[in-house]
């Protein structure tokens, strides 16, 4: 079981150890937590056609019961999705433009960040705290896939995706 926000940059590494731990393991169970819909990471996630995998959203976790009985399955080699997840992919959210996977609080961040708005800037403007809007951050950099990369400024790659696509 695993969040797929993890250290050291809060993005997607639970994910990424996740389907490491698949390929290493082919049908190795795993359960996946997260805090929002994700279609993207459900498609990796479930890539390999195997059982044995869980995508839950943390909010529902909080049903004990419901929680233990998706545990028992996935242990089992079944597969266990949440709901709203299963409406992402089936309504194709996260398609072929990584943009559109962004959510409406997300777009706004990147449109002050392509505006050459700092963090702190962009948590006074939008009335939140700077560690909000580094998740938020991560979460765009996590949506257009742009992995971490010692050759990389994320933050300029996003803004060229942002520009593109306007």
């Amino acid at each position: 079981m695993v969040d797929v926000r993890m250290p050291p940059s809060f993005s997607n590494e639970g994910l990424v150890a996740a389907i490491q731990a698949r390929a290493d393991r082919p049908g190795f169970p795993v359960l996946v937590l997260s805090q929002y819909v994700e279609p993207l990471y459900a498609r990796d996630l479930l890539a390999s056609g195997e059982g044995a995998v869980g995508y839950l959203l943390k909010d529902r976790v909080s049903d004990v019961d419901g929680f233990v009985a998706a545990v028992r399955q996935v242990a089992g080699g079944g597969t266990v999705l949440d709901p709203e997840v299963v409406a992402g992919l089936v309504s194709g959210a996260g398609g072929d433009r990584p943009l559109e996977r962004l959510t409406e609080r997300e777009r706004e961040v990147l449109t002050l960040m392509a505006e050459g708005r700092s963090n702190a800037a962009i948590a006074a403007r939008m009335f939140f705290s700077e560690k909000a809007v580094g998740k938020h951050t991560n979460s765009i950099f996590t949506k257009l896939d742009l992995p971490v990369a010692a050759d990389d400024n994320r933050r300029v790659l996003a803004v060229l995706a942002w520009l593109q696509g306007q």
